[in-house]
């Protein structure tokens, strides 16, 4: 029930659908004796627009959300197994094409192909079903393979897990795989801007996983600078706020240990 009303509510609170709906339902207004009102409504909605396009709130958020977890400099003497979160491939273009089809966070594969190789006898488990609310026919899982191939890492090393659905399904259903045992180093790649609410949902799980974040998308240090960009503006804000409300979420429906995970003090 999570996966579905989750779906629902991110349709609707997406800030490009949002913005779309206000101004469907400003421009019907004019049309009737609510115009004034209409008026108001679309001047805000263009005073929005504006600062959407200038102020770079997304970017700043997901700056925040990149950091928490710093990369991980320093390897382990012994790494036991690897987990990779889906959603680099998107399995229906490759079903339709009839070859890998790879959207923006491949880093997480790479990375991960890169810790197998560094570390021979670490299994690996590649976690991603479908994500999709109407499509869960094909499973990114099952696409994935001969990428790890093409990177030197033979698929026989590797549990292709597709059951999962989200972060929540990624967590537990890997903790039932790879059922890790004390003493064990087990670490979790993922994009940085979603390893606080991956890392989050694990402990929850009761995994003490460590963070391989990758995929970054923006600088060690935060830089304001000049921009004008509604598409670009508004693809920032979608994604920090997705993943800000993920966290929120999962924390309050007990998903997640706390609100902003953070590394352990030592």
């Amino acid at each position: 029930m999570f996966f579905y009303l989750s779906k629902v509510f991110w349709f609707i609170a997406s800030p490009g659908n949002l913005f779309l709906i206000a101004l469907v339902a400003a421009s019907t207004l004019l049309w009737t004796r609510w115009r004034n009102a209409a008026r108001t409504a679309i001047t805000f909605l263009a005073l929005a627009g504006i600062a959407v396009a200038v102020i770079p709130v997304g970017i700043w958020v997901s700056w925040h959300l990149e950091n928490r977890f710093p990369v991980m400099d320093t390897l382990p003497a012994n790494i036991d197994g690897i987990v990779v979160a889906g959603g680099i491939v998107n399995q229906f273009l490759s079903h339709d094409r009839g070859q890998p089809v790879i959207g923006g966070s491949i880093e997480r594969i790479t990375a991960a192909a890169d810790l197998a190789k560094r570390y021979p006898s670490a299994q690996v488990i590649f976690s991603g079903g479908s994500g999709d609310l109407f499509r869960q026919d094909l499973k990114e899982a099952d696409y994935v393979a001969p990428i790890f191939e093409q990177l030197g890492v033979s698929s026989d090393r590797i549990i292709f897990e597709s059951k999962s659905r989200n972060t929540v399904e990624n967590a537990k259903i890997s903790l039932e795989i790879a059922k890790p045992q004390p003493g064990q180093t087990w670490v979790l790649v993922t994009s940085a801007f979603h390893m606080p609410r991956a890392i989050g949902t694990f402990r929850k799980a009761g995994w003490n996983i460590q963070a391989y974040p990758t995929d970054f998308g923006s600088y060690s240090r935060f830089e304001w600078s000049f921009r004008f960009s509604l598409v670009g503006g508004l693809g920032s804000l979608s994604g920090a706020l997705h993943e800000c409300l993920g966290l929120l979420f999962y924390w309050a429906t007990g998903k997640s240990d706390t609100l902003f995970p953070e590394p352990e003090k030592t």
